[in-house]
């Protein structure tokens, strides 16, 4: 006995209608976030929660003892949504039966397209008839059919998986990538998702194919297993493959072993243990191989091992490496943490390309910071660590003349309220460094027929060094009439240092005071004692004026600096470890101290001039200038004393009168811009620096420019002039492909440096890139080409490999 209850679409609100029971496990058949996570996780369903029906007609037969809506049926229940032409529950066999253009539309955003669902009223077992799945992280699944069975395993018949979106024109054509398999099995007890019988495809041609593979389920953060594998190659290595495979301990700490096989230098093995607190985290990573071939590196290299005579007589067989980094937060304000690495020789972890430990230059430290609102903290201990191929002793080596700061300390604290109605600073800066190499660059130069060795910079001591410093800062500006700000300053720095240093040291230093282009005596002592007191007062009158259609600012600005002379400025005997690098130009022009660290100290009375433009106009464009020059008025100019690096030789202000810096730039709406820099002989206005920038950027790529002059400065190590060239560009030449390219030309040498080029390709669920690089050795002119590329695909992993030319 049948009986159709026909109610034109009108809603029906039930309470027990199918049973809430039935439509649970009907929504339990769905994928939630990816096609993995589906059909196994049964969803959380509100006790409260009531069903609420929409359908043409309901029709219970008591003989069959069914209850089915039919026509345009709409079920609502606990926020998820089936839609279907037909919609039967069977009260005997506990089954639900969704048929006709299924749409179930989940709470959580996720898409299931179906032609019918048969599932059972108890979760385990089920039937889904040509499924089609979109989450919301745009990921695809479909199959022919999908059966659950034991409420824990579903499988996949004739399945695909794509990260791609499909084609809106073309619904039909193959998405850049894909995977098809004969079956996709999942287990949700065991979080996992297997792949029998698939093959991969791009662009809808089968490039590979894998028996079976595995892949942990997406809704499983971290499970143990195979990762992603790699391949590199480099001449002396040799092809590499890389496996790796992740080890999932608890929630808080895992373990990553990996095995890379060189078919030149053999196995490499290498570990990583992560571990996370509630305040921070660390890792650990050792890595180590025997060498098969040692004779494949460069001669006199430390991959290679000990050459005597173009024998190799010590081969480098074990190396390997130890490394730790670790970040913890203390409270709100503080921080500690390290970066330590340990290695058996000082290139390991570069050659071999370690992840984390492969820079050039790698910087090893413990270090406490604290900041505050208006105050800030630091105590760390660094060493540099060069990570070179050149033997230690050979030229160029650079590693063996690094120093360990042991420790380095500043504090800087500003007062919250005025004193004297201006803001306070005080600042205290120390740092002890030991050196264990001396740090000298010298030349030779025949003297009457006679080879005579001039030392022209001593950049670190061997030996021990130490400093404090500190120094206090008072300033408050005036506003007076017609806009004319006033802002009078007093500074006051004093500090002690210590040395300890080698005969060596002491030989080095006196060599460089013999040399006759230096012209200085030495007072080497076990310590020194500096004080600096400054009155200063800054003039600045920005005057704004407008016109029609723009708005300008030119500040006049005016400084006075009056201290005493520096102390100890015509002595070698300091060293300088932090005020090595000093470059004069226009961003440095108004600095009251214009050495870029502590153990230089500017003295002698000194005034800047010069003027400040802004302009904006109503078109975008943007408009800035800097110009002015620096005076020497009274005392001696620190600039023109020298120092074991001489640091203030050739920088503009060793004389008097500074040479001229200036500076000018501008923008554009459309995406142009450009600026200029230089530095001109203050008598003969000849460039003695200069710098030009240009880029423009559109909506289909970018181009840029840098020009770049900087004359000899041989006393502070660049006895020749510098001049190069540098172009960069990219393209978009189609909505997913990309040409980029970039060349840097040393006009001195008449050659090109450096130079690269390649092609990208990248949309929402693949990437492809690959590059060719070409470096040039300035002085050999021997080149090295490396050729490297990457693939990402979305959801599944990179895989990429890189390749090195021969050097000709």
């Amino acid at each position: 006995m049948a009986v159709a209850l026909t109610e034109g679409s009108k809603l029906v609100r039930l309470k027990r209608l199918m049973g809430a029971t039935a439509l649970a496990c009907l929504f339990a058949v769905i994928p939630h976030t990816s096609f993995a996570q589906t059909i196994g996780l049964e969803p959380e369903v509100s006790p409260t929660a009531q069903m609420l029906l929409e359908a043409d007609t309901l029709v219970y037969d008591n003989d069959k003892r069914t209850v089915t809506a039919v026509g345009g049926v709409q079920i609502e229940y606990d926020d998820n949504r089936l839609v279907a032409q037909r919609v039967t529950y069977h009260r005997d066999s506990g089954r639900l039966v969704a048929s006709g253009n299924v749409q179930i539309i989940e709470r959580d955003g996720n898409k299931i397209f179906a032609e019918e669902i048969d599932i059972t009223d108890d979760f385990r077992d089920g039937f889904v008839n040509a499924l089609r799945v979109e989450t919301t992280d745009k990921t695809y699944f479909a199959a022919e059919s999908a059966d659950r069975e034991s409420g824990v395993t579903t499988t996949f018949n004739n399945g695909v998986y794509t990260a791609c979106e499909p084609c809106e024109d073309k619904p039909d054509r193959a998405p850049v990538w894909r995977i098809k398999a004969r079956k996709i099995i999942w287990d949700g007890k065991a979080k996992t998702v297997r792949f029998e019988r698939s093959r991969f495809e791009m662009f809808g041609f089968p490039i590979a194919y894998l028996p079976a593979f595995e892949v942990a389920d997406p809704t499983v953060r971290r499970k143990s297993g195979f990762l992603m594998p790699g391949i590199t190659y480099q001449s002396e290595l040799g092809v590499g493959v890389i496996v790796p495979y992740y080890v999932a301990l608890s929630d808080t700490y895992d373990l990553t072993l990996q095995g890379r096989y060189y078919s030149r230098q053999g196995f490499l093995g290498q570990a990583e243990w992560r571990q996370r607190f509630n305040n921070g985290q660390y890792n650990l990573k050792i890595a180590g191989i025997r060498q098969n071939d040692p004779a494949a590196f460069d001669l006199n290299s430390v991959d290679r091992g000990v050459d005597v005579g173009g024998q190799l007589i010590d081969p480098n067989r074990f190396r390997g490496m130890v490394a730790t980094k670790g970040d913890f937060y203390i409270n709100p304000r503080w921080t500690a943490g390290w970066d330590i690495m340990l290695q058996s020789d000082k290139d390991f972890s570069r050659t071999y390309g370690i992840g984390g430990y492969a820079d050039l230059v790698h910087t090893s430290q413990l270090y406490l910071t604290g900041l505050g609102d208006r105050n800030f903290f630091d105590l760390r201990a660094y060493h540099f660590q060069v990570q070179e191929e050149i033997q230690d002793g050979f030229p160029g080596a650079r590693n063996e003349e690094q120093p360990w700061v042991l420790p380095s300390f500043d504090y800087s604290f500003t007062s919250d309220e005025p004193v004297a109605g201006g803001e306070l600073n005080i600042d205290i800066n120390s740092r002890t460094i030991y050196r264990n190499s001396l740090d000298v660059a010298a030349h030779t130069e025949l003297v009457n027929g006679t080879p005579v060795e001039r030392v022209t910079a001593v950049r670190g001591i061997e030996g021990t060094s130490g400093r404090i410093t500190a120094e206090a800062e008072w300033k408050r500006t005036y506003l007076a009439d017609a806009g004319l700000q006033v802002t009078p300053l007093l500074h006051f720095q004093a500090d002690s240092t210590f040395v300890n240093q080698s005969a060596s040291s002491v030989q080095a230093i006196n060599a460089m005071a013999t040399n006759p282009q230096i012209d200085a005596g030495t007072d080497i002592r076990s310590a020194y004692y500096r004080y600096m007191a400054t009155a200063g007062l800054d003039l600045r009158w920005p005057v704004l004026f407008s016109l029609t259609s723009s708005s300008h600012i030119l500040e006049p600005v005016a400084q006075l600096f009056a201290r005493p002379d520096e102390q100890s400025a015509d002595r070698l005997g300091i060293p300088n470890e932090d005020a090595q690098s000093f470059v004069f130009d226009a961003t440095t022009l108004f600095d009251r101290d214009k050495f870029s660290g502590y153990d230089r100290i500017e003295g002698g009375t000194r005034a800047n001039i010069g003027f400040r433009y802004s302009g904006t106009f109503a078109s975008g464009w943007t408009t800035n200038a800097i110009v002015g020059q620096s005076y020497q008025l009274m005392g001696e100019n620190s600039f023109a004393q020298p120092d074991l690096v001489n640091a203030g030789a050739f920088s503009g202000l060793e004389t008097s009168t500074s040479d001229y810096v200036g500076l000018v730039g501008f923008s554009t709406p459309f995406g142009l811009s450009a600026s200029a820099s230089a530095r001109l002989d203050e008598q003969s206005l000849e460039v003695r620096r200069s710098e030009l920038r240009a880029g423009l950027n559109m909506s289909r790529g970018s181009v840029s420019a840098r020009y770049a002059f900087i004359q000899a400065q041989p006393l502070y190590g660049f006895p020749e002039d510098r001049h190069e060239m540098t172009l960069a560009g990219t393209t978009r030449v189609h909505e997913n492909w990309s040409l980029f390219g970039s060349g840097t030309y040393d006009f001195e040498r008449s050659m090109v440096v450096r130079d690269s080029f390649g092609f990208s390709y990248d949309d929402e669920c693949f990437t492809y890139s690959m590059t060719y690089y070409q470096s040039h050795n300035r002085d050999t002119r021997e080149t090295t080409q490396t050729v490297g590329f990457n693939i990402s695909f979305r959801t599944i992993g990179d895989f990429g490999s890189s390749s090195l030319g021969s050097t000709e």
